[in-house]
């Protein structure tokens, strides 16, 4: 097989793990994704700040799977023919590239899917129906995205199993001797959390938590939907049983997503769905699983959008994981200090020192999705409402909050150009005045 990658579009160079892009590579980069060239409905300058809920692609992933597309497509694993050996080599690298941006052991510990939604359900559908039964706890945080909270109350359905929640301290931040306090009260079989918060960008102490769960017996999933796409991550150093991210949160096509789990977990739990791809042979009378990972991979899989998923990865590799989480930092930290800066609004979060580039707001008598419209009007793009956490929401006596997200591609301009935005939508909603006491800085 010959030449199936295609052009790699430029990037920029790799250099101190911890500097920020400065103007010119941030301009280089903005140029790999061209949809950030547009201008909203309103005639403004598009400043794209919902990351959290999904990404912008650059050039070298729609690139890649429009190549497969028109070069090499065709169904993996089964045909002996050349399209299909093909796509069958350049499907099973991008297992390769992904194994290697999480460090993870082997690729065999991959698995894709069609989202990290449907990753967590993979999981509490085979190991948490294998072992959990009447009276077992699943702990997870109050903090939680509904992915990682309805799959376990769906368990607790099935097997009488029931869950726990930890709490929030009022910086919203968890308590440590909290957390050790509850894992040994509940001695829970699965504890379930999130590497950082989708709301609050709450950062949690991954390897510590995962290392104390081992101590007790318990088994951990993480969701790094937030976490993977914004810093690097080694599942070896974390020793996380189960880790979990979808792919349009990085950079990546949607319906494509990531599940891994240690091999011997892996092979010790049940298929969750069966077909075609995860069987070594069927019979009237049963069937044989395939080894892994096909067997959790039935049916055709997201073949174009894994092919996709790997230029992602190997896009943010090239730029510096660490690069990418120093750059969102300082555009948050413009955000947030902007926002605390202003009367009347709440930021919903702890400080800079304790999340990522998430920007969660309230301002006083202004519904959030009010906030929202007004900002896209002024060609800002924020999310406002629930973002999937109703029992954080409820938790913290909110009904609905606006966020702004950073990623890798957005500029210091957008940063305090959303300040300016937020203080006019003050102004039009509560027009006896509410001012800034202090300008936001970087």
């Amino acid at each position: 097989m010959k030449n199936l990658r295609p052009t790699q579009s430029k990037t920029i160079p790799t250099l101190s793990k911890s500097t920020p892009l400065n103007d010119l590579e941030l301009a280089e980069l903005r140029e790999q994704f061209p949809i950030l060239s547009r201008s909203t409905a309103s005639g403004a300058p598009l400043a794209f700040l919902d990351n959290a809920a999904s990404t912008q692609r650059p050039k070298c992933v729609i690139d890649a799977m429009s190549d497969c597309y028109q070069r090499y497509y065709a169904n993996v694993h089964r045909g002996i023919h050349t399209l299909s050996e093909e796509s069958t080599e350049a499907y099973e690298r991008s297992r390769k590239v992904i194994a290697s941006f999480i460090a993870a052991a082997s690729e065999r510990e991959v698995i894709f899917t069609s989202g990290a939604t449907a990753s967590v359900n993979l999981v509490a559908r085979t190991w948490g129906d294998q072992h959990l039964r009447e009276g077992d706890v699943v702990l997870t945080t109050i903090a939680e995205h509904h992915a990682n909270i309805v799959p376990w109350h769906q368990l607790s359905e099935r097997t009488g199993c029931r869950v726990e929640f930890l709490t929030l301290q009022k910086d919203f931040t968890f308590d440590d001797e909290a957390v050790q306090q509850k894992l040994h009260e509940f001695r829970p079989k699965m504890f379930a959390f999130t590497a950082a918060s989708n709301v609050l960008g709450t950062i949690t102490p991954v390897q510590k938590w995962a290392r104390w769960a081992r101590e007790i017996g318990a088994i951990t999933l993480v969701d790094a939907s937030q976490a993977a796409p914004h810093q690097p991550l080694n599942v070896q150093e974390l020793d996380t049983d189960f880790l979990v991210f979808g792919g349009h949160k990085m950079c990546g096509p949607t319906g494509i997503g990531v599940l891994h789990g240690k091999e011997e977990l892996l092979e010790s739990m049940p298929p969750f769905l069966g077909g075609g791809g995860m069987i070594n042979r069927v019979s009237v009378d049963g069937f044989e699983t395939a080894d892994l990972p096909d067997k959790f991979e039935a049916g055709t899989p997201p073949i174009a959008e894994a092919i996709g998923l790997a230029a992602a990865a190997e896009f943010l590799q090239q730029i510096g994981l660490e690069r990418v989480a120093a750059h969102e930092k300082q555009l948050a930290q413009i955000a947030d200090n902007g926002l605390r800066s202003m009367e009347g609004i709440e930021v919903i979060g702890p400080s800079m020192n304790h999340k990522s580039g998430i920007v969660s707001f309230s301002i006083d008598r202004v519904h959030a999705h009010d906030i929202a419209q007004e900002l896209d009007h002024l060609g800002i793009a924020v999310r406002a409402g629930h973002h999937c956490t109703m029992p954080l929401h409820r938790y913290l006596k909110k009904t609905s909050t606006t966020r702004a997200s950073f990623y890798v591609y957005n500029r210091p301009e957008e940063a305090h150009r959303f300040i300016d935005a937020v203080e006019q939508v003050q102004k039009k909603f509560t027009p006896s005045g509410r001012k800034r006491t202090r300008r936001g800085s970087a």
